[in-house]
Parts: C-alpha cells; structure tokens; sequence
C-alpha cells in the first residue's frame, strides 16, 4: 500500500477507494475541480522531503498566499490573511468586533447584545479564546480566568439520530452517547442574575515521572477530573466527562479548504500497510446541509465546517441562539426549568439572539486568523530537528502539507500549499490521552490529530504553555510523552534520542 508520506497523485484522484466509498466527499465551500496537470503539480508539491539540509520551496509561508508576517507580540495571531483584499479588511474587523463583543443577560436596554445564558461558559468568544490563542488550565480553586470546560455525556441506547443511522450503515460501532440529561452537553460554570451556575469544574493532578534515554527525568501531571457544587442535582452515576481547553485560531479558513478526498486519501481504518497506523475519518451530521459530511474541526473533529464550529460555541458556550441552533436557552436541558423559561434575546428583528449577518461576519474573522511566518527555517539545528521529526515517524499523523481546493468565492484559501502538520483524522492516542467519552465515530480513546502550525508562538500570544485537549503539558516535550496508542512508537523513540537531537526536534517545533 502507498506510504502516507509518499503522497502520490492517487491522493488527488476521486477514484473510489474502498475506505472512502463510505465516507462522503461534499465539501462545505464551493469548489472547482483540478487539471491533470494540477494534480501532477500538487503531487511534486507535498512529497516528503530527500534533503534536510536545506528548507524546502515555500516552507516559510506555511498558509501559502495567507501567511502573515511573524510578529514578536501577543497579536500574532491576530492579523487577517495576507492575502486579503482592503474592502474585505473591513468585515474581518466586524467580525472581530463581534468575536470580542460582550453579550449581557435579558431583558436589556441594548438589544443588539442580550440573551446571554441563562447558563454559559463565557460571555464573549474573546474570552476563551484570548488573542486568538490557546485557553489554559486553572491555577487554582479560586482562578476564575480559565479557558476550558467539561464535556459531559451519558451511555445511550436511545432511538438512533440521523447521524448514528447513517454510521450504523457504514458499519460503525462505537458506542452511542447522549448529553447529560440534567447538565446537558457541558458543564456550565456561569449563570445570568437570577440563576444558578451548573456546577465548578475541579481538577487534581498526579506526578508521573518519565525517564528519558540518558537519564533525564520529566515530570508529567496526570489530570483527574469532577464536578463541585452541582446545583440542578446530583450528575448521572454513570457520567462521561471530558475536560477541553480551548484551541488556538489561525489557519482555520485553510483547514476547511483542504479537499475530503485528499484527507480520506490518508486514512487507513484497518491499519492494511501494517505500519501502526490506523487513522479514521470522523463523520457528522451537518446542520447547515442536513446531510452527513466529515468532520474538521474541535478535538474529535465534531463539526464539519468553520461555520457550524461558530455556531456550536455561540449556542454551547455563550448561550447564544442562531440560525442554526436557535434555541434560546442555550445547553439548559429539560431538567432546568426556570433556566428554560428564563428571559432570552430573541424577541426583536434579530429573529435569533445573533442574526445570520453577525454569524457570517464571526465566521469570516474565525476563517481569515492568519498563520503566521516560519522562523529559523535555514537554521542547522531547526533542519536537523525536522529530519528528526520525520525520521522518528511523528510526519506520519502530523502530516506537513497539503494544498488547498480552488474555490468560487474564497481567494484567500483557494488553490494554497499549506503546511499544517495535521492528517485532520482520528487516531487511538491510548490510554493516557482517554477520557473514555466516545463522540460519533470517535472512541474514548481516539482524537483528531492537532495541527502545528504556530505553536512555537503559544506562549509570546497567551502567555503560557499549555498542550493537548486539557492543557495537561506544559512543554512540547510532555506533549510528546504523553502520545500513546498509534503514537507509542514515536513516543518511545523520542525517549531513546540523545540530547542534541532531542533538542533539535524541539528546536524544529518551536520554529513552526
């Protein structure tokens, strides 16, 4: 079987692969389809490198036409794509204005801005998302500048969605899962005047010691997580909780760009070349098309498009209705009565508490976050670092590049070499990455593979480091020993690497 490396234009084909016959290739933007010509192109373009004394072409714009200049501040994730038009500048301020914007409760004399909660995480976008970087872990009990939350969900064998009919055909069978009955799909940390707070997220960490293979100790902490001060009742004996920090911005527009058979191209479900390697297609339900489509963005890969991620945090984390999830009271479940029957925003010309116009401006702000410059690319110790990185197998999943479709209406993301480090897909990262909370195709044990891009910049933009779907790492190097599962070779082969060389690899990340 080819090597997930060694792109060919077989990557490029919509021949029917039998992985991808049951996984569908609609893509959420408008595309046009590729020459023969462009697909010999795109092949040369993303095979894996031969030389590692030398950067490769291109591989200090890792957003194409989209990088944005490397700025030594906290704003570098914040700039427009490079390659944007001056009219178009003005709707990604909007956007901004509107991703910073702070929503207040009902009623309200500004009612451009009310229908926050009743229950919520945060009352603006800006604020997990601060400076468009990574949310981080609590310092303490009483450290309420957090930037995470607690996924929850019970075992289900409920009457099946549309989504879990249409797995069940392709021969899924992961466990189904439903939200929390009580506390709904998260937990909700802040209430409106007037209500209470579902309950206060709290976390306690284990030392578990790792020793390299020249003897040096690092220090991971094993998180363990709980709910304090359940306000709607006690939480379901059998409760599956998942804590999520909230993921840096950039490059999102260029991700949803990337064609689904090129990512299907990657997946190897069965592991059939006997590499270890088993990464999967995550399938979800698309709101806005009311049809199934692959799912790109969040953790679990658990919305297929910029939009809809948009919408989902607006609803699931602002309490915020839209026109693709317009209920008003936001998570309340059921259970909740009087946060259901709570004032809300939606009773003016708005129709939903932010109208399709607002949602389309945030969505344009979240598409256009540009990726910003490499740094160091022709520096010995960087290459030898990205020699390293390939040759220690971690290119296989975190796969560097790809090139984007041609789109009718985006020229930002249309037709880009990309270099994002991620295969966008599913993979068993074992043990001790589980949080044994399987979502659609995805098990307990199974996330999306995290793009790269930027991440030596995460403490100069948030100030701290904190990696991996709960913040657990505090260092590139925990992240990395942490990998597990499909990853464990890798892992352990980082541990056997002499210094030099280890640091090297670091080196290589941190000019990503």
């Amino acid at each position: 079987m080819t090597s997930r490396l060694a792109l060919t234009s077989l990557a490029f084909t919509l021949a029917p692969l039998a992985a991808m016959a049951e996984i569908p290739t609609d893509h959420p933007l408008a595309t046009l389809p590729r020459t023969d010509a462009e697909i010999a192109r795109i092949a040369r373009a993303v095979a894996p490198p031969t030389d590692f004394t030398v950067p490769e072409p291109f591989e200090a714009n890792p957003g194409g036409g989209a990088t944005v200049r490397a700025r030594e501040t906290s704003d570098a994730f914040s700039l427009p794509s490079g390659n944007i038009s001056f009219e178009d500048e003005l709707d990604f301020k909007l956007g901004n204005g509107l991703f910073r914007k702070l929503w207040v409760s009902s009623p309200s004399s500004t009612r451009a801005s009310d229908g926050l909660g009743p229950v919520y995480n945060a009352r603006s976008c800006q604020r997990c998302h601060l400076k468009d970087g990574r949310g981080h872990t609590p310092e303490g009990p009483e450290d309420s500048n957090v930037s995470m939350f607690l996924r929850l969900s019970v075992p289900s064998n409920a009457e099946p969605s549309k989504i879990e009919t249409y797995l069940t055909g392709i021969g899924d069978t992961t466990p189904r899962t439903r939200p929390d009955p009580v506390y709904g799909g998260q937990l909700q940390d802040f209430a409106v005047p007037g209500h209470a707070a579902e309950g206060q997220m709290r976390v306690t960490y284990t030392d578990q010691p790792v020793t390299l293979g020249d003897g040096e100790v690092v220090t991971l902490r094993a998180p363990s997580y709980s709910i304090a001060d359940a306000a709607y009742g006690t939480p379901s004996p059998d409760i599956q909780i998942s804590a999520r920090v909230t993921p840096q911005m950039i490059g999102l527009g260029l991700l949803e760009a990337i064609p689904a058979e090129d990512i299907l191209a990657l997946a190897d479900p069965e592991d059939a070349d006997g590499d270890g390697i088993s990464g999967k297609a995550q399938v979800v339900w698309s709101v806005e098309y009311d049809r199934p489509m692959l799912g790109r963005f969040g953790w679990k890969a658990g919305n297929p498009s910029v939009l809809e991620q948009a919408a989902s945090a607006f609803a699931g984390d602002i309490g915020i209705s839209n026109p693709l999830f317009p209920n008003a009271s936001g998570d309340c479940t059921a259970r909740q009565d009087a946060c259901v029957a709570g004032p809300h925003g939606d009773d003016d010309a708005r129709g939903t508490e932010i109208d399709a116009e607002g949602l389309d401006l945030v969505t344009f702000y979240s598409r256009n976050l540009g990726v910003p410059a490499r740094r160091d690319i022709d520096d010995r110790q960087v290459l030898r670092g990205k020699e390293v990185f390939y040759s220690s197998g971690c290119a296989t999943c975190h796969q560097p590049k790809f090139v984007t479709a041609r789109l009718k209406d985006q020229p930002e993301q249309s037709f880009q070499l990309i270099w994002p480090h991620t295969d966008m897909l599913l993979h068993d990262m074992g043990e001790g990455l589980a949080d044994n909370r399987p979502e659609l195709r995805a098990t307990g044990r199974e996330w999306r593979t995290a793009p790269l891009w930027g991440i030596g910049l995460t403490r100069q933009v948030s100030g701290h480091e904190a990696y991996l779907h709960d913040g657990r790492a505090r260092t590139l190097l925990e992240a990395i020993l942490w990998h597990g599962g499909e990853a464990e070779t890798a892992r352990e082969t980082v541990i056997g690497l002499d210094k030099p060389d280890r640091d090297a690899l670091i080196r290589y990340l941190e000019s990503l």
